[in-house]
């Protein structure tokens, strides 16, 4: 397959066929998205959670989104690679921002980066990055980063202040140059609002029926531990399985039934000899 690029994504979009994106933050998970064949893949600084074990996104640190961000590069040939940028890292000014985003494309190889928020300091941003060469992602609604300002891990646009500000942030991002929108939390009605005022795709994430959709892959996958969120559905239960799995190799060591012989590598039995004269000779 061709690599999926932004001219492609906006056909997709005039078309009206779904644009697909999911998280990945290592090699096996961006191999596993390639071969199942979706249009995008987000290295998503939920990998701070998912992946490095932090509370929250903000602590997750550049030189480890770009680790993940290394590996899944090295993972992809067809699917658009977009980097978030941690918290921290674009705030102080638009020079930073430029640093930050150009770390991503030249030692990660990212297609495009992602950053949250929509006021005037992150339209700011946003133009600076465009301006510099680098395709951008915005993200509008329930944006993690900054989720203590929101009063939490709650829907936006719920009512009229809210759906009004994010219309305004959505437009804004726009007309600052971002190429396509992630909308999280947000109802659907709104989202639709959305659709027929924007000309960039909209991704969604517990937002409705927008362009597209983007899941975190071990939410998806029944990795994640806990309660999902509203939006998340589960496709397997890898989490549950893996567990199963490690706790019956665990027995087997502990009761001696692995490994078989079938799990062994045979030996000419002069070799074996020579091992246990040599030992011998030490011996002496």
């Amino acid at each position: 397959m061709p690599r999926m690029t932004i001219p492609m994504l906006n056909e997709k979009r005039a078309a009206g066929e779904p644009i697909v994106m999911v998280t990945a933050y290592d090699y096996p998970g961006a191999r596993a998205a390639e071969r199942a064949g979706v249009d995008m893949v987000l290295v998503g600084d939920s990998g701070a959670q998912v992946v490095l074990g932090y509370s929250s996104t903000v602590a997750v640190t550049t030189d480890e989104m770009l680790v993940l961000a290394k590996a899944v590069r090295r993972g992809t040939e067809s699917a658009f690679v977009v980097c978030d940028v941690p918290f921290g890292s674009t705030e102080v000014s638009d020079a930073q921002a430029v640093e930050t985003a150009v770390r991503f494309v030249k030692e990660a190889g990212a297609d495009a980066v992602k950053l949250e928020g929509g006021n005037q300091d992150r339209l700011s941003r946003i133009r600076a990055i465009v301006s510099a060469g680098v395709p951008v992602v915005a993200h509008v609604g329930l944006t993690p980063q900054t989720a203590t300002a929101l009063g939490g891990l709650r829907a936006q646009g719920r009512t009229v202040e809210s759906a009004v500000r994010l219309v305004e942030e959505a437009l804004g991002v726009q007309e600052a140059g971002a190429f396509c929108v992630v909308v999280e939390a947000v109802p659907a009605e709104v989202t639709e609002v959305l659709r027929e005022a924007l000309r960039i795709p909209i991704i969604g994430i517990g937002a409705g029926s927008a362009d597209g959709q983007v899941l975190v892959l071990h939410d998806l996958l029944g990795i994640t531990e806990g309660r999902p969120a509203k939006f998340v559905k589960r496709y397997a239960a890898i989490g549950e399985d893996t567990v199963a799995a490690i706790t019956a190799y665990a027995d087997e060591v502990r009761g001696g039934a692995f490994p078989t012989a079938e799990h062994q590598y045979a030996a000419a039995p002069e070799a074996v000899e020579a091992a246990a004269q040599r030992i011998a000779s030490r011996e002496r």
